[in-house]
């Protein structure tokens, strides 16, 4: 299993035509056994194709091509027209929506979220490059050009969740290297408001039966930690949980920011040191360096190799 899309996940790419979504339409089509991207919609270009992906005005004429619900779309539009992007895809029943745009204005995010909880649909990101099972799919841009996915990604136990797209896959690429593959890894988005946070994604990775371990890498700022360590002493977590803090050199640094726009410590409850602290006390390792994760996540797991 996974968590969130499989190999026979269908999804839409929003501003197929621009140059970014472009490359990264070709990427999903290349990796695993190939996405399934039915369609692609950017206004005024219907008629055109993207790697042989049938462009449309609509995300609705994008459905009724289809000929069935579609349960995806990968947003890459500008900020300016995001918000309108997303509430199109979920008026028309797109239940995940993968949010590649940064710099959206925080009130529209807000309100894309709202919405997305009143219709039962999830929103990835924004500012993330989205999710990957590895060896079947891909949904974004994470892990870039299929080659390169392929070599950073392999099928296994561990599942990871990441504030940072290109930690997604260094995290994974260090595993893989250890002989820890992934089940399913998720760039959550790096902006101070996103659709989905680790105490969210933590139900799903808990009933993956493939899931035996999650590794998450964290920054400075924001609530997310908190919320995680509360879920997992609520819940009584069956799966181990191993943790990398960036941005640790910040605690030393009032008023420093760094990286994403989440990256904002507002108070005390934001340093890395008290998150740290805080994710300890509920049980999570927490690795002074990257390199530390695959042997930690062994010791959790009692893998003796």
């Amino acid at each position: 299993m996974s968590i969130l899309i499989d190999r026979d996940t269908t999804f839409i790419v929003q501003g197929i035509t621009g140059r970014e979504a472009v490359n990264l339409t070709r990427e999903c089509l290349d990796y695993g056994a190939g996405a399934k991207v039915v369609g692609g919609v950017t206004p005024g270009r219907k008629g055109r194709e993207v790697h042989g992906v049938p462009v449309f005005d609509t995300v609705a004429q994008a459905v009724e091509h289809h000929g069935a619900p579609v349960n995806g779309s990968v947003v890459t539009v500008p900020p300016a027209f995001t918000k309108d992007a997303v509430f199109e895809a979920i008026e028309n029943g797109v239940e995940l929506v993968v949010i590649v745009t940064e710099r959206i204005p925080r009130g529209d995010v807000a309100q894309m979220v709202e919405l997305a909880g009143l219709r039962g649909a999830r929103i990835i990101g924004p500012n993330c490059l989205g999710i990957i099972v590895p060896d079947e799919i891909k949904m974004g841009g994470i892990g870039g050009p299929a080659k390169d996915a392929a070599k950073a990604y392999s099928p296994g136990p561990v599942g990871v969740i990441s504030r940072s797209g290109g930690m997604t896959t260094e995290m994974s690429s260090t595993l893989t290297a250890a002989g820890l593959g992934q089940s399913t890894a998720v760039s959550i988005g790096g902006d101070a408001i996103i659709g989905s946070t680790y105490a969210e994604l933590m139900p799903l990775f808990e009933a993956d039966d493939r899931t035996e371990a999650i590794v998450i890498y964290t920054e400075p700022g924001g609530r997310m930690e908190a919320e995680l360590a509360e879920w997992v002493r609520e819940h009584d977590c069956r799966l181990p949980i191993v943790a990398f803090m960036a941005g640790r050199f910040m605690d030393e640094m009032p008023g420093m920011s760094f990286g994403h726009a989440g990256t904002i410590v507002e108070g005390k409850e934001d340093t890395a040191a008290e998150k740290i602290e805080r994710l300890a006390s509920a049980g999570i390792t927490v690795a002074e360096e990257i390199s530390q994760i695959p042997g930690l996540v062994k010791e959790r797991l009692g893998v003796t190799a």
